[in-house]
């Protein structure tokens, strides 16, 4: 029988989608299953962005520009210099989904074997990214006790060696929610000038900032164009997961000369997506407003719940819409199954993301979970009472 090959056998499972099928089968069974694992959003996708499609009237459903349509671009453009970032048309590789502006980016950028330091817990589908890169990941630990912050850039500077080529960077952070602030990362900047680095920016989640709190990229910082690169996404923006549209952005044009290699060799970019997205930067300002609005009361309904739970741990965090929550439990992985398998309260469970995941460090996490806000206030309260109950006779309880 013909064999796997070794980098098939090292792709890491999703965390966030490995308990799928006992999930489907506790639906099967009858359960209510409050889906807390995934940053997929219940809110409605803009109308102007639905109403682009219903309304498209080409005749021949064409390939676009490896690069991405004209028209998109500039808007897209547009739509970044209205947040400062000072670019034009040409800064932007339109991908499919932000999960290829990454992997373009580690392929462009690093050499197999080479290294890239990212503050953990991280999106776990990077390490899926880096084993399809030929990649090393080091990560460096964040901690539930400050609310995640970034390390020590001491801490960084040990990690630094020869083979070092990047750090990353998930801001506002999934899976932690945490906002970096313009101190920190205006001491990565400096850091990875010092060591002539590249900083990778992941903002997905960029309009998802609570409490008054701003929203810094590495494009804010004076003197670093050369060594930063951005990933964008239409999904969580425009509630828009479906779509399957990121874009690489970056100032360096070496940068952008071979990543359009990577872009030609998958041809382009879907047509449809770029048609609704090119369309979605007319959203009128109030959506953002009152999606905003309807996050930060979940955020706070989230977290309270989980606070009052006995010997759960949650921080408040300051973007995105999701959190992290430490439980008195000895194994996340066999709790969030449990959860599905063998619990259910009034015939309702909840299906959450073990944080083990969102680790690269073996042992962390293990009695931390992702929880994604995601879900309508009821349905949040009723997941709520779910973890209660379930936490009060889970079999490993440790506390």
């Amino acid at each position: 029988m013909p064999s796997i090959s070794i980098k098939g056998k090292r792709m890491p499972a999703s965390p966030i989608r490995k308990l799928a099928h006992y999930a489907e089968q506790a639906k099967k069974d009858g359960k209510k299953v409050f889906h807390l694992n995934i940053g997929q959003p219940d809110i409605a996708t803009p109308e102007i962005m639905l109403d682009a499609v219903r309304n498209i009237d080409f005749k021949v459903w064409a390939y676009t520009p490896s690069e991405g349509t004209p028209s998109y671009r500039e808007k897209l453009a547009t739509y970044y210099n209205n947040i400062d970032y000072n670019i034009i048309p040409s800064n932007i590789i339109v991908t499919n989904g932000g999960s290829e502006a990454i992997t373009i980016a580690m392929q462009t950028c690093l050499n197999p074997g080479d290294e890239i330091i990212i503050p953990e817990p991280f999106y776990a589908n990077y390490n899926g990214f880096a084993c399809m890169a030929d990649i090393k990941i080091k990560p460096i630990l964040s901690t539930i006790n400050d609310g995640f912050a970034l390390p020590k850039i001491d801490a960084f500077e040990t990690l630094i060696n020869a083979k070092t080529k990047a750090i990353a960077i998930c801001n506002p952070n999934n899976p932690t929610g945490y906002l970096y602030s313009r101190q920190e990362m205006e001491a990565l900047k400096e850091l990875c000038l010092k060591h002539d680095l590249y900083l990778f920016s992941d903002e997905a989640y960029r309009e998802f900032c609570y409490d008054g709190n701003k929203f810094i990229s590495p494009m804010h910082l004076d003197g670093i164009d050369e060594n930063v690169i951005v990933f964008d996404t239409v999904s969580k923006r425009y509630s828009a997961c479906g779509a399957r549209l990121g874009c690489l952005i970056t100032k360096n044009e070496r940068i952008l000369e071979a990543s359009l290699k990577f872009a030609q060799a998958r041809l382009s970019p879907p047509a449809i997506a770029q048609i609704a997205a090119e369309a979605a930067i007319d959203t009128p300002k109030r959506y953002f407003n009152n999606v905003i609005t309807e996050y930060s009361k979940r955020r706070d309904l989230l977290v309270a719940g989980l606070n009052n739970i006995p010997g759960v741990n949650c921080p408040t965090p300051r973007g995105a819409f999701y959190v992290v929550a430490k439980l008195p439990i000895d194994d996340a992985d066999n709790f969030c199954q449990w959860m599905l398998e063998a619990f259910a309260y009034e015939n309702k469970t909840v299906m959450m993301a073990p944080a083990t995941g969102f680790y690269s460090t073996s042992g962390e996490g293990l009695d931390q979970v992702r929880l994604a806000y995601v879900l309508c206030q009821e349905d949040l309260k009723q997941a709520l009472i779910c973890i209660q109950k379930g936490l009060e006779t889970y079999p490993g309880r440790t506390s």
